[in-house]
């Protein structure tokens, strides 16, 4: 199994050289093709007021999302060209209540996403729109990218997060090249059940699955002592020097998670690693 098609969404040329020097990585490394979607944001959300809004102001918000694809666009090729990858691009525009479609129906035919973190300083609104239909409409495996972080192609320390949940096995089976090729595994558990058949051995039947499959593998089996999962498996990423975690997204629904916040969104609010994220 190997990454062959890679597919990138940008949206705000201040996230254009993080995202695009790990998506070039990627694709140098895995011999993959990549395809960039530059799409123009109409942020102005009119479609609520179609009914009376002139011409005129819709025609500038149109025409101002067009500049902004194409401006995408030209700094995307000016990274590109040269770069020795097979790639494409594309420009598109889209209301900001409508992107999701125009992401879902381009990733779902990839095997990787790479796309900038979703939130934090100067986010955009796109972005966590953006994320979550590569995620759930595309069904395609996301690699969420930090600003101001050095490329991680080959990871050569993989944190896992994992909690036994079908979120969690299918970014691993999704991240597997990318564990079986790292030096080092690390398999975190946060406070594990004390009731059921892995009580005894939290972690032991994934990391089984993982070391037939030639990954260096270790547990670490740790308890909730700061206030959020979040913390705790981000202080850990740093006390064993990660250079990437994989992990479940959005164990409950999306909704809930927008109103009450979750580990999926702490994370990414937080994190300076890129997280690889699956569903």
């Amino acid at each position: 199994m190997t990454y062959n098609s890679l597919f990138s969404v940008v949206t705000d040329e201040a996230f254009v050289d993080d995202t695009m020097a790990q998506a070039m990585a990627m694709a140098t490394a895995h011999d993959a093709h990549l395809d960039v979607l530059c799409l123009g944001v109409d942020r102005s959300q009119t479609g609520y007021y179609y009914a009376g809004a002139s011409a005129v102001v819709l025609q500038e918000t149109i025409t101002r999302a067009h500049e902004e694809s194409e401006a995408l666009e030209a700094k995307v090729k000016k990274l590109l060209d040269g770069s020795g990858i097979r790639w494409a691009s594309e420009t598109g525009v889209a209301q900001l209540a409508d992107l999701g479609r125009h992401v879902a129906a381009r990733a779902r035919f990839s095997d990787l996403v790479v796309l900038p973190r979703p939130y934090g300083d100067n986010c955009g609104a796109e972005l966590e729109p953006v994320t979550e239909s590569a995620l759930f409409e595309g069904n395609t495996p996301a690699l969420i990218v930090p600003p101001k972080t050095k490329p991680q192609p080959t990871p050569g320390r993989i944190m896992i997060g994992w909690n036994e949940s079908n979120e969690a096995l299918s970014a691993i089976r999704a991240a597997m090249p990318l564990i079986t090729a790292a030096d080092a595994v690390h398999v975190v558990v946060i406070d594990p059940p004390q009731h059921g058949p892995n009580r005894s051995d939290p972690g032991g039947l994934v990391s089984q699955y993982l070391a037939r499959h030639g990954a260096k593998v270790e547990i670490d089996v740790l308890s909730k002592t700061l206030p959020r999962v979040s913390d705790v498996l981000l202080r850990h990423a740093d006390d064993m020097n990660a250079d990437m975690l994989v992990m479940g997204a959005y164990g409950h629904s999306r909704f809930r998670e927008a109103v009450f916040g979750g580990a999926t969104r702490d994370m990414l609010e937080q994190t300076d690693l890129p997280v690889f994220m699956a569903r």
